[in-house]
């Protein structure tokens, strides 16, 4: 028979438990209440703002995990998963990024269960209110001591970055770009705002999403395709000229049998 839960969760305002209550459960029943939290993001956490709002989070999550898997780098990069920290509300931030864990797929991420807090969280505005992701997020975020916080303000053409100067701190403190160019400690890259998206560099050169690296290889095999065709032109171009020579060398010593013959005929005349 199953035994009950240990701890309660409400569905209207489902949280993760408290560190003290986390601390009294068996192996089990943590198993049993990650299990039980949910894992679909509410309306009122994730607020659709069109194509704009989610092309700008699909390019900057593709972008940043094909990089780090492309490098062999631990790096958790996900869009809009529910979050748990313990004994707070739980929130589903645009894009976000752990570092050292595996990279496998999640349907949540629950603090206390996978080990450690978020690295990273990139929030993008495109409608409504400003006011949630530049103060309300910023506070909030601040103060689980998730290290580095950006934000996207695609309709006005913004982008913003906030860093703890310290573990131990709760307050960002306003990262300053340099030649427009924010330095993420976490990531270990530099963020751009080019027109209406993110790019991420690394170095001087710049991060390719998956759009770019498509259009590489398309690139790439347009050239091989065309070498080959040239290849193929030039063969069929040597055949036809190693042809003619067989013609010619033919022509020729069918003439010379001829004249051969014919002087021959003259001799005996």
């Amino acid at each position: 028979m199953t035994q009950p839960l240990p701890y309660t969760i409400d569905p209207n305002d489902p949280r993760a438990p408290t560190p003290e209550q986390w601390a009294q459960m068996s192996a089990e029943e943590r198993a049993r209440v990650v299990a039980s939290l949910p894992a679909e993001v509410p309306f009122e956490l994730f607020m659709p703002e069109g194509d704009p709002h989610r092309k700008a989070k699909s390019r900057a999550v593709d972008a940043l995990d094909g990089f780090f898997r492309r490098i062999g780098r631990r790096v958790y990069v996900s869009s809009e998963l529910g979050v748990y920290y313990p004994g707070q509300p739980r929130f589903a931030p645009d894009v976000l990024a752990v570092l050292d864990v595996e990279p496998h797929e999640r349907d949540k991420w629950v603090v206390s269960h996978e080990g450690k807090g978020l690295d990273l969280v990139l929030e993008i505005h495109v409608s409504g209110d400003v006011k949630k992701d530049y103060e309300a997020n910023r506070k909030r975020y601040a103060q689980l001591g998730i290290p580095e916080y950006f934000l996207f303000d695609r309709t006005r053409g913004r982008l913003y970055g906030w860093r703890l100067p310290s573990p131990q701190a709760r307050s960002y403190e306003a990262m300053v770009p340099q030649h427009g160019l924010f330095s993420s400690q976490v990531l270990g890259l530099d963020i751009a705002m080019e027109v209406d998206r993110l790019r991420f560099y690394y170095g001087a050169a710049s991060v390719p999403e998956s759009e770019d690296l498509i259009a590489r290889l398309e690139s790439t095999v347009g050239g091989l395709v065309q070498r080959r065709e040239e290849a193929e032109q030039e063969r069929e171009r040597a055949e036809q000229e190693r042809e003619r020579a067989e013609r010619e060398r033919d022509e020729a010593l069918r003439k010379l049998a001829e004249l051969e013959a014919e002087l021959a005929r003259l001799r005996k005349g």
